[in-house]
């Protein structure tokens, strides 16, 4: 008797989303199986890898991450460029480190016009993230929303807090949103059915879990986004079939390990490989648990996870 694969009998599918506002439009999620598990469904986008960009220079970033960036660090809009023409990043991730409260604390119309330089500056689609400080990410995204109309951006993160006021600037300006919650199925879920009350379009949602690396509580976010993909796709839940982002860069690349010299801990190797093992290593974790976009740093640890995504989709 041959012997048969057994396979799961999906009844949901990831909606999918079309992503900036060029022709045609980068496309992801509609999938209709477990991640890579093509042998039961089909995945017609694969995952997405967005590079980040920071609106300010980082001062707290180990050398390995410095290195591929220094001599456009200062400059936001040329880091962007030079993300797109020279490492081919399909999505750009604008981190607006400096509006921090406790940091710089940059105003919200220059921010966003840093932001809208930007998306002047590039022909691919552009992720603006937050620091997650209610109050100020309110001020700051909705003056991006206001200066980016029509660029179809992607603005995040949006929280149970102060999601009604940005959602609405998105609607209006016809952009993205990114609902964010702490690593919590229900809370995901919660946050979606209250941006869709709000008229915001499903197709306009990306789910961010909350992600982590590995070592700091990845197993407990693969768990998370797993029952969130289990809940899409066999119970047919409508509101957490959106795809899934994982900014997971920064998480990666401030963990003490990376930032350890080798003279420090000689025993943890090389310190520019144990940095890029480590993202490509995170991120991947993250693509086999359902995301649709992970937001990576180092350009060797990008090319890394690309390999392997054409490997499990092989």
């Amino acid at each position: 008797m041959a012997f048969e694969v057994p396979k799961i009998n999906y009844t949901g599918a990831i909606k999918e989303v079309k992503l900036g506002h060029n022709d045609p439009p980068l496309r992801i999620g509609g999938e209709t199986c477990y991640p890579f598990h093509l042998f039961e469904g089909s995945m017609p986008n694969l995952p997405r890898i967005a590079m980040e960009v920071y609106d300010s220079m980082p001062d707290n970033w180990p050398e390995a991450a410095v290195e591929p960036f220094k001599d456009v660090l200062g400059d936001p809009v040329k880091w962007a460029q030079k993300c797109v023409r020279e490492f081919g990043a399909q999505i750009i991730c604008l981190q607006m480190a400096s509006t921090d409260p406790n940091g710089l604390n940059r105003g919200a119309d220059e921010a966003a016009e840093t932001a809208r330089q930007v998306a002047e500056a590039i022909d691919v689609p552009l992720i603006v993230w937050g620091t997650a400080n209610l109050e100020k990410d309110t001020e700051v995204l909705r003056k991006t929303a206001e200066v980016c109309q029509g660029k179809r951006l992607i603005l995040g993160p949006l929280e149970e807090g102060n999601y009604k006021k940005i959602a609405a600037s998105a609607i209006g300006y016809r952009h993205m949103v990114i609902a964010s919650s702490p690593i919590d199925i229900n809370l995901a879920k919660q946050l979606n059915i209250l941006l869709t009350n709000m008229d915001v379009a499903e197709t306009d949602i990306l789910i961010d879990p909350t992600v982590s690396s590995i070592g700091y509580g990845i197993e407990y976010c693969y768990s998370v986004m797993e029952r969130i993909r289990m809940a899409a796709l066999t119970q047919q839940d409508e509101k957490l079939q959106m795809p899934i982002i994982c900014n997971v860069a920064k998480e990666t690349w401030k963990a003490k390990e990376v930032k350890l010299s080798s003279r420090e801990a000689p025993e943890l190797g090389d310190e520019k490989k144990r940095g890029i093992l480590l993202e490509a290593m995170s991120a991947t974790v993250l693509l086999l648990a359902g995301g649709d976009v992970v937001i990576m740093r180092h350009p060797e640890a990008i090319r890394l996870v690309e390999a392997i995504i054409g490997e499990l989709a092989g």
